[in-house]
């Protein structure tokens, strides 16, 4: 039953309460034979109150527009119901669940580890919080590189059963009849090229890409490609900021960079990069900015908490729900005269 109609049945006044009781439902009545606060609601949802002024959905068009309008892009990963929620309340214009997660989030060496149903179980996750951000799914290593048959395949769990909008995957000019397999099918799909971590071995690591004249004329050539497969978009890893530029400039659909400089569309960021939630000394790349210490703050607090339940602290009074004095002497006198009989 709904919050407004047990207001409405608890607060009425119109009708006289014999007749309240006569015509309300057996749901209805155990609602208001009960004291008010006693009425709870769970206070582990991580929802909240629903913004005053909730956006309009993020779609292709609107991506579009902000490209033609030059302005840029901000896109953001999630893992997680409340890493998406507040992404999405922060108002990012795109949300991806990245194989990111599985270092971030699964405690991986590195992305060729996560697994199709391990990535589906983390989109569902974010497409729940995600109202507004236009949510993008990353194809994990082995789900697309065989054909361009499993390719869709692999895309269309990702919308069916993961609810994201659109899908991510590495590679260029080799990529372009799968892309172009995907996007023929209704499937919107994101590019990545440049460092391709998915690829990372057989680029002998996290390396920058198209710091020579071949290699940049590759990268150049590769957006050209995705492009031309129907790309809606695509993402620039770890390129230099005056190549990321001028590729931005000769093509016709927005650029993501990370690690590419502001020449770009839009950027990208790994969310628990830029917030700080990682312990001291962990590595990070040159191009992330921290922007908070979240790692820091959270220690602090569950420090604290240690320490309040080691003394005593807490849980204080304020945080109890205390028992009618009456009540708990008649609880007391039948425990007494329960343990008299035996």
């Amino acid at each position: 039953m709904s919050r407004s109609v047990v207001k409405a049945i608890r607060t009425s006044s119109k009708l006289p309460f014999r007749q309240l009781l006569l015509r309300s439902t057996p749901a209805a009545l155990s609602y208001m034979l009960l004291p008010v606060a006693q009425v709870r609601w769970s206070s582990h949802s991580p929802l909240g109150t629903p913004p005053a002024n909730a956006r309009k959905p993020v779609t292709i068009n609107t991506l579009q527009s902000l490209y033609r309008k030059n302005e840029p892009i901000t896109m953001i990963t999630a893992h997680d119901f409340p890493s998406a929620h507040v992404a999405d309340q922060a108002g990012m214009d795109m949300v991806l669940v990245g194989d990111s997660l599985a270092m971030v989030a699964l405690g991986m060496e590195d992305t060729s580890e996560v697994l199709m149903e391990e990535m589906l179980l983390h989109c569902r996750s974010v497409a729940r919080a995600t109202k507004a951000a236009f949510t993008v799914g990353d194809l994990p290593m082995g789900s697309y590189e065989i054909s361009p048959s499993q390719a869709l395949e692999s895309s269309i769990r990702l919308v069916k059963e993961g609810r994201v909008k659109s899908v991510k995957l590495e590679g260029g000019i080799e990529m372009a009849p799968t892309i172009s397999k995907i996007t023929r099918a209704g499937i919107p799909v994101l590019a990545h090229i440049g460092l391709t971590p998915q690829r990372q071995n057989s680029l002998g690591g996290f390396r920058v890409q198209g710091k020579n004249t071949a290699s940049a004329i590759k990268l150049l050539n590769d957006a050209y490609a995705v492009q031309e497969a129907g790309a809606f978009a695509v993402v620039l890893e770890a390129v230099p900021a005056e190549v990321a530029a001028l590729v931005t400039k000769k093509l016709s659909i927005p650029t993501i960079g990370i690690g590419a400089g502001n020449g770009c569309s839009g950027q990208v960021l790994v969310q628990i990069d830029m917030l700080g939630n990682f312990p001291p000394g962990r590595f990070l790349p040159k191009f992330v900015k921290q922007f908070g210490n979240v790692w820091g703050e959270s220690l602090r607090a569950i420090q604290q908490y240690k320490d309040e339940v080691k003394s005593g602290a807490y849980p204080a009074a304020e945080h109890t729900y205390p028992m009618p004095k009456d009540e708990f002497s008649e609880f007391e006198r039948l425990i007494e005269e329960k343990r008299s009989r035996e």
